[in-house]
């Protein structure tokens, strides 16, 4: 009886293990199935279209964290994150740690109120409104108002992609700092007064989209280049580290021309494949 006893408890000792390693082994495979991204506010719609139809496909949850620009790319650094988001080129000291894919392109969208009767500004009319040469909106032919500069905090990439296209890196002069893309449209959209600039994947009806230099943005007009104002959306990864098998699928993912539609859905412009 003690024998047949021990052969027992050995067996239910033997079960309870591999339970145990069963459990184990359904956790890892859950987290395996989860790829985390972080950066780029301005990338929110990209990447939500991206997650979801990809999620939908393979079952893997891709969650998001929106901290702008820069601290995706530090993130990526870190090591917190498996792929990095950014609306602004690599800088060189970071080209020689991290590699930055264009999936797709975003015209930067000038945006003011709705009230606004302004349609259209030159390159050098927005830039002179941001550097203080211009102040009143009388002065491009608009009510005789002060004009109110809202823009980007300092990490975004947004306010990189437009202080560098329009020439006014270091010289702006902003009535607001604002820490993502949505701040700046809520805030133009309040005050009849105020412009912005904002990722045209972003912006709806609460504000009115200018020309600039008679140049509607689209994407036929950004893809053609006629359209000045926009910049590249990039995935960042790291030179030294191999992606995880989860991550990379993913990666491939949004490089590929399926990508295209969900891209387009978001607002944005896909990269020719």
């Amino acid at each position: 009886m003690k024998i047949i006893r021990k052969i027992a408890l050995a067996a239910m000792a033997g079960t309870m293990l591999f339970s145990m390693a069963g459990c184990g082994s359904k956790s890892e495979q859950k987290e395996n199935k989860t790829v985390s991204t972080d950066g780029s506010t301005s990338m929110e719609s990209v990447i939500g279209f991206l997650s979801e139809a990809y999620q939908d496909k393979t079952g893997v949850k891709i969650t998001y964290n929106p901290t702008g620009s820069g601290a995706g790319i530090q993130a990526v650094q870190e090591n917190r994150c498996d792929i990095g988001l950014s609306s602004r080129d690599l800088k060189d000291e970071e080209k020689e740690t991290l590699n930055g894919s264009v999936i797709a392109y975003d015209g930067i969208a000038v945006i003011v109120n709705p009230q606004n009767p302004v349609a259209d500004m030159s390159v050098e009319q927005i830039a002179q409104i941001y550097t203080g040469e211009i102040d009143n909106w009388q002065e491009v032919g608009g009510s005789d108002a002060p004009i109110v500069c809202i823009g980007r905090e300092a990490a975004s990439g947004t306010r990189d992609g437009f202080e560098s296209v329009t020439g006014t890196a270091e010289k702006c002069k902003y009535a607001q700092e604002l820490t993502s893309t949505g701040d700046v449209i809520q805030t133009v959209a309040s005050n009849p007064n105020a412009i912005g600039y904002a990722s045209l994947a972003a912006v709806g009806d609460s504000v009115k989209t200018l020309k600039v230099s008679g140049v509607t943005p689209s994407e036929e007009t950004i893809l053609s280049g006629d359209y000045m104002l926009q910049r590249g959306f990039l995935l960042v990864t790291p030179k030294d580290k191999k992606l995880s098998e989860t991550a990379q699928k993913f990666y491939d993912f949004c490089m590929s021309s399926e990508a295209d539609e969900f891209i387009r859905k978001a607002g944005a412009v896909p990269v020719a494949k």
